[in-house]
C-alpha cells in the first residue's frame, strides 16, 4: 500500500505539469484558429486596469475614473484563477474597432465632469496613471491618462497644469486576416490639440474621441508576442545575465576547490592520526569529530517541527522544478495572463502528498509517535503564514478598492481546493510515510546521555555561521534577483528562464557545499548539534533575499519615484 501511494503521489505533479503544458498548447492552437477576421468584423477591445506607473502592484478597475461607458453597460469577462490572482479585471469598452476599417475622429462620448470627477483625474495625472487594455483577447496595450506641464502664471511663476488626454489613436498592424500588433498614442500620432486643461474649475464638459488606422506587416501571427520580449530586456541586459553566470561559476569553482582542498587535507590528517593511534593501541583522549561518535547521530529537539520543515521544503523544491520545466518548454509565453500563478496553485495542491510523505518518513525514522500533530503541522507550515500575510494585504487592498484584492468567491475556491485536494493528499502522504519501511541505521551507537558542548567563540555560533552560509549563495544570484524584482514591481518581462534555471542550480550547489563544510567545522569543534544548524545555514540565504527586497524597494522604487515627481 505504501509503495502504491508513493507512486500516485509522484505521478500527481507530473500529471499537473503535463496538463498545464497541454492547456497552453491547446490554447495556442485555438488562438491561431479563432483569431481570424473578415473585413468589417468587430475586434473586441477590453479594458483591464489603471494605476500609478511607478507602482504596478497598485491597480484599480478601469472605470474607477470617469471614462466613457459602453451603451449596453459594463460587462466583465469571466477570468480564470490565475488571472484573478494577478489582479486582472477585463471589462468591455465603447470603442468600435472593425477589421481593416480606418476611423478618423470618431466621437466616443461627451461627459460633464463634476468636482469629484475632476479631483480623481487630477490625482491620477499627478501620480502618472496609466491604463492597460487587451486587444484581440491577448494583445496588451498601454497608455497614459494625462500629463503635467509647467506653465508661467500671470505673476511670472511656474505653475503645474493638468492636461487630460481626450483622444486616442489606435495603430493596428495585420498579416492576412489576423491581428499582429497594436499601438495606442495620446499625443504623438493623435491630435495634440485634443488635450483638455483641467487644472482649475469645479466642472467641465469633455468630449472623448478616437481614431483607428490599419497597416499591413510581414510579422507572423505566431511571432506577435516576440516584440514584448525584445523590448523587455535589451541585448546588453542579456550580456549582463551571461556575465553573472560566468562570475557565479568561477566563484563556485574557486569555492569548491578551496574548501575541497581544506577538507581533504584535514580529513586525511585526521584519518592518518586516528589510524596510527589505533594500530599502536594507545588509549589517548579523542579529539575533534571522532570525539562525537556517540552523539553525532543523536536526533535533534522538536523532531515534529524539523521533519515538517524538511517535508514542506521538499514540496517547494519539487514545485520549483516543475515550474522551471513548464517554463523551459515555452508554457509561460509573454502575457499569458495568470498562467504561472495557476500552475503554482495547481502544483502546490497536487504535490501536497510529497510533503506529507517526506515529513512522515523522517518523523518515523526519528522515533515520532504523534502522527496526527505531524500531519496537521506540515499541512499548515507553509500555507498558515501565507494565509496570515495574505489576510493583511488583501484587507488593505480591499479597503483601497484595488484589483489586487481577491473577491470572496475566489477565496472560497482556494479554501475548497485546500480542503478537498491539498489536505487529503497530505494525509495520504503521511500515511504512506508512516507505513514505509525506511529505517535510520546509524553506523555507530548513540550514547544515552549527550556530551556537554564546550564553550565556542562567537564566530562559531549559529548567527555568525548563518551569515557566512547565506552570503555566498546570495552573491551568486543577486543580479538575477534584480531582474526578477524589476518584473514583480516593475514593467519588465522576465522570459530568460534557461538562464534563471542555471542560476537556480548554482544556488543549490553552493548552498549544499557551504552547508556541508560548515557542518564539518562545527563537528570538529566538538559541537554535535548539527541538525538544526545545517538546516538554518542552508536556508539563511532567504534572509539576504528578504533584506534585498527592502533595499530594492527603498533605493530602486521609492527614490526613483521621488526623482520622477520632482
Amino acid at each position: 500500500m505504501g509503495c502504491s501511494l508513493l507512486h500516485c503521489l509522484i505521478a500527481l505533479p507530473l500529471l499537473a505539469s503535463f496538463t498545464q503544458l497541454a492547456a497552453a498548447k491547446s490554447r495556442h492552437v485555438l488562438d491561431h484558429r479563432t483569431h481570424t477576421y473578415h473585413k468589417g468584423e468587430e475586434v473586441v477591445l477590453y479594458a483591464n486596469k489603471i494605476g500609478p506607473f511607478h507602482n504596478p502592484s497598485e491597480t484599480y478597475q478601469y472605470y474607477t475614473l470617469p471614462f466613457c461607458l459602453p451603451k449596453d453597460g459594463k460587462q466583465y469577462v469571466t477570468e480564470d484563477l490565475g488571472e484573478v490572482l494577478e489582479g486582472d479585471r477585463l471589462v468591455n469598452t465603447p470603442y468600435s474597432l472593425k477589421f481593416l476599417e480606418d476611423v478618423e475622429n470618431q466621437v466616443l462620448c461627451s461627459k460633464k465632469l463634476d468636482a469629484k470627477d475632476l479631483q480623481k483625474l487630477r490625482k491620477a495625472i499627478a501620480q502618472d496613471y496609466y491604463f492597460q487594455m487587451f486587444f484581440d483577447d491577448d494583445l496588451p496595450v498601454w497608455g497614459f491618462v494625462g500629463k503635467i506641464e509647467p506653465r508661467k502664471g500671470p505673476d511670472g511663476k511656474q505653475e503645474l497644469h493638468y492636461y487630460l488626454f481626450t483622444h486616442f489613436h489606435f495603430d493596428i498592424a495585420f498579416n492576412g486576416n489576423q491581428v499582429v500588433e497594436l499601438n495606442v498614442s495620446t499625443t504623438a500620432g493623435a491630435d495634440p490639440k485634443k488635450t483638455r486643461d483641467i487644472t482649475s474649475g469645479d466642472s467641465a464638459d469633455v468630449e472623448f474621441s478616437y481614431s483607428v488606422s490599419w497597416r499591413p506587416t510581414t510579422v507572423l501571427f505566431d511571432d506577435r508576442m516576440d516584440r514584448y520580449t525584445r523590448f523587455s530586456f535589451l541585448p546588453q541586459h542579456l550580456e549582463i545575465h551571461w556575465f553573472s553566470i560566468i562570475n557565479s561559476c568561477v566563484t563556485v569553482l574557486l569555492l569548491t576547490g578551496f574548501l575541497t582542498t581544506i577538507l581533504l587535507r584535514v580529513l586525511k590528517n585526521d584519518f592518518m592520526k586516528y589510524t596510527h593511534d589505533d594500530e599502536k593501541g594507545e588509549q589517548e583522549d579523542e579529539t575533534g569529530w571522532k570525539y562525537l561518535h556517540g552523539d553525532v547521530f543523536r536526533f535533534p529537539h522538536n523532531i515534529n517541527l524539523f521533519s515538517a520543515m524538511v517535508g514542506a521544503g521538499t514540496q517547494i523544491l519539487v514545485i520549483a522544478l516543475c515550474v522551471f520545466g513548464l517554463a523551459l518548454v515555452g508554457t509561460f509565453y509573454p502575457y499569458n495572463r495568470g498562467a504561472m500563478l495557476s500552475a503554482c496553485v495547481v502544483l502546490y495542491a497536487l504535490t501536497a502528498g510529497i510533503s506529507g510523505y517526506v515529513s512522515g518518513v523522517w518523523y518515523k525514522m526519528m522515533g515520532g509517535r504523534q502522527w496526527v500533530s505531524n500531519v496537521l503541522l506540515v499541512s499548515v507550515l507553509f500555507c498558515g503564514p501565507l494565509l496570515a500575510v495574505f489576510s493583511v494585504l488583501n484587507t488593505i487592498a480591499w479597503v483601497q478598492g484595488s484589483t489586487q484584492a481577491l473577491p470572496f468567491g475566489t477565496i472560497c475556491i482556494i479554501i475548497i481546493i485546500w480542503a478537498l485536494v491539498t489536505f487529503p493528499l497530505t494525509v495520504l502522504g503521511g500515511i504512506a510515510g508512516k507505513n514505509s519501511k525506511e529505517e535510520f541505521n546509524a553506523p555507530c551507537r548513540t550514547t544515552k546521555f549527550p556530551r556537554e558542548v564546550p564553550p565556542l567563540p562567537w564566530y562559531r555560533e549559529a548567527p555568525a555561521q548563518m551569515v557566512m552560509a547565506g552570503f555566498l549563495p546570495f552573491s551568486a544570484i543577486y543580479i538575477e534577483l534584480y531582474y526578477i524584482f524589476a518584473t514583480i514591481w516593475g514593467h519588465k518581462l522576465f522570459t530568460i528562464y534557461s538562464i534563471l534555471f542555471i542560476v537556480f542550480l548554482i544556488l543549490i550547489v553552493v548552498t549544499a557545499f557551504i552547508t556541508v563544510a560548515l557542518t564539518y567545522f562545527q563537528l570538529a569543534a566538538e559541537d554535535h548539534r548539527w541538525w538544526w544548524r545545517s538546516f538554518l545555514c542552508g536556508g539563511s540565504t532567504a534572509l539576504f533575499i528578504l533584506g534585498y527586497c527592502f533595499f530594492y524597494y527603498h533605493y530602486r522604487l521609492v527614490q526613483t519615484e521621488a526623482e520622477y515627481l520632482h
